[in-house]
């Protein structure tokens, strides 16, 4: 078994980390959005570990995870004033930039493309490790490829076992889905979404005094996908899943019931189904943000439940409850 600590964690606990990654071990780590598993990314043959572990494709690029803005320039080669104004606002924090690669970002980071994506967490752990570490951490999310995405240390003990070196538990996840991807590299005058989470088009735009482009690309480009998360199928659990609205959940879920499906409706606990029992519901949030948070929780939930099926009636879509939509559409596209 990988070992665990409670939080907060231990300036020995952190060294031991720095220890592993330096030494190229894999070391789970909780960030704001969801955990990573970390490798040293000018490690080749560590970062390439992490794709074995996890079953990812190579042409998939990972982010590489900084300390704060004064990496970036050791990472790209180029940084347009976009980059470091978003930087300097939203870092740390829930957002990546894709920006030309410098010659330290290797090919296994990057998927072969001209590009690299970068981000400093808002985590006290995630900070402190890559701080004593001094590097980047190449740290997609600690979970099998295409799975729902861990938001606790205990989810990716049961994700990924002993094949980690070390899960440091920082507690719960504190938003819930992963960050914003803004393609810099492409057109600096035209910032474009590549992903949503929780920094949004508005926040963007306040910041940059520009419209911000929403790529609806979900297929990627030749020779491989932009940016990580953009499968049109990514984050699905076992179980179906399908986005319903609240007046059509009863007759959805009666009708599935019917043909054998085991049923389990995700939705507030205001949404009438009176054909299903509490074993066959979960409530979930009204507040997007708060949906978010239990996103994956809930998920997860429905697969421990046995669920064939999970209709979820999903959040207004603004705020974070665009990125929420996005996960839920894409993990119903995964099993669909």
């Amino acid at each position: 078994m990988p070992r665990m600590f409670p939080s907060p964690s231990t300036p020995a606990d952190i060294d031991r980390a720095v220890v592993l990654l330096r030494s190229g071990g894999l070391v789970a780590l909780p960030t704001e959005t969801v955990y990573g598993l970390a490798a040293d990314a000018s490690n080749e043959i560590a970062v390439r570990r992490i794709f074995a572990v996890k079953g990812r494709p190579a042409s998939h690029p990972v982010i590489v995870h900084v300390a704060g803005a004064t990496a970036l320039d050791a990472w790209a080669r180029d940084v347009p004033e976009a980059a470091r104004r978003l930087a300097d606002v939203f870092w740390p924090g829930p957002l990546t930039l894709v920006l030309p690669r410098s010659a330290r970002a290797l090919d296994v980071v990057t998927g072969g493309q001209d590009t690299v994506a970068l981000r400093a967490p808002d985590h006290p752990l995630a900070l402190a490790v890559l701080k004593a570490f001094g590097g980047g951490l190449a740290a997609p999310s600690a979970n099998r490829f295409g799975h729902v995405s861990p938001t606790s240390a205990e989810h990716v003990r049961v994700d990924l076992g002993v094949e980690v070196d070390l899960v440091l538990d920082g507690g719960p996840c504190a938003i819930g889905v992963e960050s914003t991807i803004v393609d810099l590299a492409s057109d600096p005058a035209v910032p474009t979404i590549l992903r949503s989470g929780a920094i949004t088009a508005g926040d963007l735009e306040r910041v940059l005094g520009v419209a911000v482009r929403l790529d609806r690309d979900d297929a990627g480009m030749e020779g491989g996908v932009r940016a990580p998360g953009m499968l049109a199928a990514h984050y699905a659990p076992r179980a179906g899943v399908e986005l319903v609205s609240a007046s059509a959940a009863a007759e959805r879920a009666a009708v599935l019931t019917a043909a054998g499906s085991h049923v389990l409706l995700v939705a507030p606990a205001d949404v009438p189904a009176p054909g299903l029992t509490a074993e066959e519901r979960l409530d979930a949030p009204v507040e997007p943000a708060d949906f978010a948070r239990v996103l994956y929780a809930l998920l997860r939930e429905a697969d421990l439940r046995g669920a064939s099926v999970v209709l979820v009636v999903p959040p207004a879509e603004s705020g974070l409850g665009i990125a929420v939509r996005d996960r839920l559409r894409r993990a119903a596209a995964g099993r669909g």
